[in-house]
């Protein structure tokens, strides 16, 4: 006879994994109507009506950064009671969406600014959308990687999340700063922002490969990086100097990479003056690719 005990599941098991996936769904419906509140317009005008598929892809990207924030709130053991499940899946979930909040914030204030970024997202511009969901994506996976280095539910972590948070906007903004030099040094001094604002969907994609990809290359601190609970100094250093290191290296391997598998094609002319989307998609999955194998290897 079918029993849920022989597959490790109690019914206190089901009723936390219930849990977990009622607050998961309050969160994202949460994180989906504040992006319309913050941008005082109507989400389901802007998405139904409207069609803006630009309003839609910054959307998903921010829904998708809260879940994988989410992801590594729940990885790991449950918790020994029920309240304390919910109360710390919600914390980590509340403090993910203001973290995210925040860190487009910052993005279209620092990172991105030559325009304003809601501006043109209302206006239906995609490339500046896609960057901003890449943005928020590569956030959230540092801001994962941090949860599952940390591993606990203390005032200590949440200093630990907002430290890692601090690096990776800070690396989004180096990278996206040498992105703008290379891309006005192979192209007569034009601006990397002024093409996004124009529509250079491919450019979009190829720079959202490398924001996702120094993401992702954080997860290899949490393997080499030792969580000292009151040492906040030392953990921040130790997060900047890795996340620089990783930024170098990922670099020089995405840039080797990408000259074998693309060889004999001009990337700078077919992404950046043709707009040629289906390249830039392949060079976002190298960079991608690249980094998983990276961080794999690091594990």
């Amino acid at each position: 006879m079918f029993s849920l005990q022989e597959y490790g599941l109690t019914q206190d098991l089901l009723i936390i994994l219930l849990i977990d996936l009622g607050i998961a769904m309050l969160l994202l419906t949460l994180m989906r109507y504040l992006l319309g509140w913050s941008a005082k317009v109507n989400s389901n005008h802007e998405l139904a009506e409207k069609d803006n598929f630009a309003f839609g892809v910054s959307t998903a990207g921010a829904i998708a950064a809260l879940g994988i924030v989410l992801t590594g709130a729940i990885t790991g053991e449950a918790a020994h009671n029920f309240s304390t499940e919910a109360i710390g899946l919600t914390a980590y979930g509340v403090c993910g969406i203001i973290l995210i909040k925040l860190g487009r914030l910052l993005h279209d204030k620092v990172a991105l600014n030559e325009f304003n970024k809601t501006e043109s997202i209302l206006g239906g511009n995609v490339s500046v959308a896609i960057v901003d969901a890449g943005a928020s994506i590569a956030t959230a996976i540092i801001i994962r990687a941090t949860l599952l280095w940390a591993e606990d539910l203390t005032l200590v972590t949440f200093i630990a999340i907002f430290s890692s948070f601090i690096i990776s906007q800070l690396m989004l903004v180096l990278l996206t700063r040498w992105r703008e030099y290379s891309f006005a040094k192979r192209n007569q001094g034009n601006s990397f922002q002024k093409a996004l604002r124009q529509g250079n969907v491919a450019l979009a994609v190829r720079h959202v490969g490398y924001m996702i990809a120094m993401g992702l290359s954080f997860n290899a601190a949490s393997h080499f990086i030792e969580f000292l609970p009151h040492a906040y100094v030392s953990n921040l250093i130790a997060w900047l100097v890795f996340s620089i290191v990783m930024l170098i290296v990922l670099s020089v391997l995405q840039g080797i990479v990408k000259s074998v598998v693309l060889s004999k094609i001009n990337r700078t002319v077919e992404v950046e003056q043709q707009h040629n989307v289906g390249l830039a998609s392949i060079e976002m999955a190298i960079s991608i690719s690249v980094a998983l194998i990276l961080t794999a290897l690091m594990a």
